[in-house]
């Protein structure tokens, strides 16, 4: 058993690696780039530059501690057969449907498979050996094979980073705290879709109700000592 004390809030956390996951949320053109879903909605993306290089050094050492590295991506076929009904909210509150409704330029543009907004930004391009799943909702759990994927593998704690952590990250994290997982929010490693006080809010919520919160460098360093040990 590979086991790392990682500073955390609101304490340190005792994780055995072997048990252990990153699960990339969203890191796409969309939320992460100019020209991409938020950045046409007038959500400013360039916090996303440092958010990026610190998920990166997340992933990187993830990947030489052995973790399984889960890349989740939320999206839509062209025909939209996944984004719901008429009896569905989603098209009537997800950022991407919303404006492809309301500017047929950008339809079939806009975290469509296949598109440029679609995309895992290049800096965090998934490796052979990493893992990608794709959502049509918020929460990376909901209607996907991301629970028996985990289960299958023992996995029980889960590291997360990306994009919004208001929105997806924070409701796959609730989910898979209801589902016992153990999740650790990386607070630098993620953006939220909106202000400063969004964020803060996120991270209130995991480190008081719904997990742990940590920060790149205190995730990277540990499993880097768990290698060389």
């Amino acid at each position: 058993m590979r086991v790392i004390d990682l500073p955390a809030a609101p304490g340190a956390l005792s994780l055995d690696l072997d048990r252990t996951a990153l699960v990339v949320v969203d890191m796409q053109n969309a939320f992460a780039s100019p020209g991409g879903t938020l950045d046409l909605a007038g959500i400013d993306v360039l916090p996303a530059h440092d958010v990026i290089a610190n998920a990166a050094l997340v992933c990187e050492a993830a990947r030489r501690s052995g973790l399984p590295v889960v890349y989740l991506t939320i999206g839509y076929p062209g025909n939209l057969s996944t984004a719901g009904g008429a009896d569905s909210p989603n098209p009537k509150k997800e950022l991407a449907l919303c404006l492809m409704r309301e500017r047929p330029e950008l339809r079939g543009k806009l975290l469509t498979f296949g598109t440029w907004d679609f995309q895992i930004v290049d800096e965090l391009t998934p490796r052979s050996a990493d893992t990608v799943i794709v959502k049509s909702r918020y929460s990376g759990f909901h209607a996907t094979a991301l629970d028996s994927f985990l289960r299958s593998r023992g996995i029980r704690n889960l590291l997360f980073v990306g994009i919004a952590s208001n929105v997806c990250v924070e409701s796959t994290i609730r989910d898979a705290y209801f589902l016992e997982y153990w999740p650790v929010l990386i607070e630098d490693a993620t953006m939220p879709a909106g202000s400063e006080e969004i964020q803060r809010a996120t991270v209130f919520n995991v480190q008081t109700f719904f997990g742990w919160v940590a920060s790149s460098e205190d995730v990277a360093t540990a499993l880097r000592e768990a290698v060389t040990a």
